[in-house]
């Protein structure tokens, strides 16, 4: 008997040891005169004139290392997928780089992640910025064990708000991030802390199954999503319903749902009603209408970060930890 009770304590103590040791790594944060890199990962980026990109980070002290992805054309795709991993991959390997910052989204990152080899990145990590398709990436490298920032692109300078801009460079350069934002009728009330994890609905949607999936356990799930029908978001949200994802949710941050579609026969209930029934039965803090995602007032957010949730009545406050 006491063998056994020994056996259990020590099997206990290995395995608390063993959740406190899987602390997410946070890439050095950036210093005036630091060089970013400007990628394309999936959606082509054809003009020439990356000025507006270059004086937005000297602005901050930073230098800029345009990717020989930019510039591109193969149809939708910024070069081959081949043309595309091999300029991410350099950007990785460059220790002289230290953050990659994704041009645009729209769709392809999902074909060159396979081909990436993290193995220097590991050795010298580095944050990775975008959102919308670069959602691949952040689900991927958190497995990995890796903070990354989902945040504005380069292509949203013209029209992102100054709050937009302020939150990626604090974010990017360690200063302390929380937001305080009104209360919605919505919401879920209640206080949780955890990791933050997510980004766009569809992309996590179709990572189901593969070794960049989401890990949903005892995370605070970050959701928003753009151009989709309406019995789509419906699918997906099933979707993680079924794969275990919403069971084991400390809480659920839930971003713009921009430019939603319907049918000629309504579905009955828009992007949020949607996510709110499908979600109604688990007893977890919930915030609608984050300032996060395909809108310009697109806040940085740290996956892969601890945040102190806190849901209640006089408004929303998200505090990174």
């Amino acid at each position: 008997m006491k063998k056994i009770l020994t056996l259990t304590l020590l099997s206990l103590f290995f395995n608390a040891n063993a959740q406190m040791e899987k602390k997410m790594i946070v890439p050095p944060y950036l210093q005036k005169g630091d060089t970013v890199a400007i990628v394309a990962t999936a959606r082509k980026h054809l003009n020439d004139d990356l000025k507006n990109i270059q004086e937005f980070l000297e602005n901050w002290g930073l230098k800029t290392v345009i990717g020989s992805s930019i510039g591109l054309d193969n149809n939708q795709l910024a070069g081959t997928d081949e043309e595309r991993a091999k300029d991410f991959q350099t950007q990785i390997d460059n220790p002289n780089v230290k953050a990659i910052w994704c041009v645009r989204g729209g769709y392809g990152t999902v074909r060159i992640v396979d081909l990436l080899d993290f193995s220097k990145f590991k050795q010298n990590p580095k944050w990775i910025i975008g959102f919308s398709d670069v959602t691949v990436l952040h689900s991927h490298l958190n497995n990995l064990g890796f903070q990354s920032i989902h945040g504005m692109m380069p292509v949203n300078i013209p029209r992102a708000t100054p709050e937009a801009k302020e939150s990626l460079r604090k974010a990017l350069f360690g200063e302390p991030l929380s937001y305080a934002i009104p209360y919605d009728s919505m919401n879920k009330i209640g206080t949780t802390r955890g990791e933050l994890v997510g980004g766009n609905l569809s992309i996590l949607y179709s990572l189901f199954g593969s070794n960049s999936a989401v890990d949903c356990s005892d995370k605070i799930l970050f959701l928003e999503d753009l151009d989709e029908y309406l019995y789509h978001v419906d699918r997906m949200m099933m979707n993680l319903k079924r794969n275990g994802c919403l069971e084991s949710l400390k809480g659920i941050v839930v971003g713009s749902m921009t430019k939603m579609k319907d049918n000629d026969i309504p579905w009955g209930k828009n992007a949020l009603e949607i996510i709110e029934d499908i979600t109604k039965k688990y007893n977890i803090p919930m915030v609608y209408n984050f300032p996060a995602g395909h809108i310009p007032d697109n806040r940085a957010l740290v996956f892969g970060r601890q945040v102190l949730l806190e849901v209640s009545e006089s408004g929303t406050v998200l505090k990174f930890e």
